[in-house]
């Protein structure tokens, strides 16, 4: 039976954004991926398992937060319209939502997410709340916010949550870029509620992006294992080896696929090709740890000022509660 040039793709635009990237990105010294496509359908149920690991603790971090300071969240913020950016399986704003038994006022919740997948868990996750009506949206960050912020009235208040330290995958400028460009899409006294992994020892981090287990490395190969199923490309998997380095001068955790020999790559999809040797790299993710001063000057660089902060010392996570102005 012979093979497609290429797998079909549903949005026919992102297949073409992904084989632009990939063309892109992978000529680049050094060679590196965009970490958003890790999360096929494939690579979000690896990251949720990952998020259950012992060694991951981000996620108990922010869940701990939330069930104690939700409902101060909601009191402060008073949101009609709340989007959360990378809902993932829901569970977070389950929690935030449910964290207020009197806040039982009609909300509209934007999911947004580049995964379908995780657009339907989130569904799933927030349907026993009835004064929630769920609108998901499959695109990138800006502009499932700026969909979700269009309908609503000169009376709404929005509040946006940023959860599971996703801010950490950009780099530091843009980092102020990204939260410069959400905050012009706000009003004055809209809220941002921002998830944030601070520094901790490197032997935590090591652990939490390279697990005994072994998952995070089969969450990091599956962005090979995509490209050879939507761009017919011929990456031997087997021959990339999983690689979590802690940059303490850039203050990141760098996640890296290793070949492990020597081989020539096509990407029929992407239109390149190309020869790599047995340690060559390909970096595929940053994850920018913060300490807790600079968490506040990010968000007041960024149009924000801080309402309230809650630590996680156990495991040194901060979440955020910031403001419009």
């Amino acid at each position: 039976m012979s093979t497609p040039p290429f797998a079909a793709c549903a949005d026919a635009t992102a297949l073409a954004q992904f084989a632009s990237d990939v063309q892109y990105y992978l000529t680049q010294d050094p060679r590196q991926l965009p970490s958003r496509y890790l999360y096929d359908a494939l690579g979000s149920a690896l990251f949720e398992a990952i998020c259950r690991l012992p060694w991951y603790r981000i996620t108990r971090a922010e869940e701990r937060l939330l069930v104690r300071h939700g409902a101060d969240v909601l009191r402060a913020a008073r949101p009609t319209t709340i989007v959360e950016l990378g809902s993932g399986s829901g569970e977070k704003l389950r929690l935030l939502i449910g964290a207020d038994d009197a806040a039982a006022h009609s909300i509209d919740v934007h999911v947004v997410d580049v995964s379908s997948s995780a657009l339907d868990a989130s569904a799933r996750a927030l349907q026993s709340f009835a004064h929630v009506r769920v609108i998901p949206h499959q695109t990138a960050y800006e502009d499932g916010l700026g969909d979700g912020l269009r309908a609503r009235t000169d009376t709404d208040r929005a509040l946006v949550v940023f959860l599971g330290s996703n801010i950490g995958n950009y780099d530091p400028p843009g980092a102020n870029a990204f939260l410069s460009a959400l905050r012009r899409q706000l009003r004055i006294g809209d809220a941002l509620l921002l998830g944030v992994d601070l520094v901790k020892p490197e032997a935590t981090l090591r652990l939490a992006y390279d697990d005994p287990l072994g998952v995070t490395a089969a969450f990091n190969r599956n962005l090979l294992v995509r490209i050879n199923r939507e761009l017919a490309g011929d990456f031997d998997v087997t021959q990339f080896a999983h690689q979590a380095v802690w940059n303490a001068e850039a203050s990141r955790v760098e996640m890296h696929l290793v070949a492990q020999s020597a081989q020539q790559i096509h990407v029929r999809g992407a239109d390149i090709a190309f020869a790599m040797q047995g340690g060559d790299r390909i970096w595929t993710e940053s994850s920018y740890k913060y300490r807790t001063g600079d968490v506040i000057r990010l968000i007041e660089r960024a149009g924000f000022s801080p309402l309230m902060q809650w630590i996680d010392h156990d495991d040194q996570f901060a979440l955020s509660l910031v403001e419009a102005r």
